[in-house]
């Protein structure tokens, strides 16, 4: 990568790089190199998706978030930073492994750290959230204390969450919305949306360290609304059918075989959506990039392989 320190401008860390759910990391790269910026892009494993991100001029090194070395190898040189992990019994030992590492080697002008909506709703002793958003929550405390000039992401549940990957494969597959949650109201948000919000504040952090952004789709409703939404997109009707949570845990979130650890994160999910919680309407979106967030139908017309069988 070309830098010297003359230049002015270190690269920027992305981690997560690779991408997961919904690949923010991978987006934000593309973002960042569309803007000319540097980028070096941490990533687990050099396959075909880091060859992906080298061909946009990123440089690319592979390394471990759980292992210090790793991280500071990967820091060493970078100005800013953005933190994303996917959802892993290993989250926490990896995010404060790299705040700490941050911390004692880095010279950091931002810390972008990817957190979750439902985390500014807890505090030291609440128990119904998933062992995910426990960790998630302990990282932002860890973050506050460190010192670095952290900006933290909250974005509600993605549009490529597991939650609706059923939603759109029983529309796929049967023609129906097989879904539990009834008049609960959910803002699900897409992964480009986040990804833009991340990208915005990495290109230009002045105005956001210390702050918190809370992102959800442009409204909240319920499956009724989404149906019609979808339909609207699809140009044909689609119907909801309810299913008692136990039966759609069992059945269609069974049929992913999730890890563990992630098939109760978002268990938890899905009850946290019965309960209310994720009927949310946040402006981080438009106060970071001055638009908002696209909407339901907006995301089918975008991916319609997802609808079909």
């Amino acid at each position: 990568m070309d830098y010297s320190p003359e230049s002015g401008m270190r690269p920027i860390l992305v981690t997560g790089a690779a991408g997961s759910v919904g690949a923010v990391g991978r987006t934000v790269v593309q973002g960042l190199r569309r803007r000319g910026l540097q980028v070096r892009a941490l990533v687990r494993r050099d396959d075909d998706r880091a060859q992906a991100l080298r061909a946009t001029g990123a440089e690319v090194v592979v390394g471990d978030l759980t292992c210090a070395r790793d991280v500071a190898d990967a820091l060493d040189g970078c100005g800013r930073m953005y933190f994303g992990m996917a959802v892993s019994d290993q989250y926490l030992l990896a995010a404060v492994t790299t705040a700490a590492v941050a911390r004692a080697y880095g010279r950091l002008e931002a810390f972008v750290n990817m957190s979750q909506l439902t985390v500014s709703e807890m505090d030291a002793t609440s128990g119904s959230e998933s062992h995910q958003h426990r960790q998630q929550w302990l990282v932002e405390q860890v973050l506050d204390w460190s010192g670095l000039p952290v900006v933290q992401v909250r974005p509600t549940v993605f549009m490529e969450n597991p939650l609706f990957r059923t939603l759109f494969s029983s529309i796929a597959t049967d023609g129906v919305i097989r879904w539990p949650f009834g008049e609960a109201r959910t803002s699900p948000i897409a992964a480009d949306d986040v990804a833009a919000v991340v990208e915005e504040i990495l290109a230009d952090p002045a105005g956001h360290i210390g702050r918190s952004y809370e992102l959800t789709g442009p409204r909240s409703q319920d499956v009724a609304g989404l149906a019609a939404e979808i339909s609207d997109a699809l140009h044909h009707t689609v119907d909801y059918t309810a299913v008692p949570l136990q039966e759609w845990l069992d059945n269609d979130l069974a049929a992913l075989e999730l890890p563990a650890h992630v098939r109760q994160h978002i268990s938890t999910m899905a009850r946290l959506h019965l309960d209310g919680r994720y009927d949310r309407q946040a402006e981080g979106m438009a106060e970071v990039t001055g638009r908002s967030a696209g909407g339901v139908a907006d995301f089918v017309r975008k991916h319609p392989e997802l609808f079909t069988r």
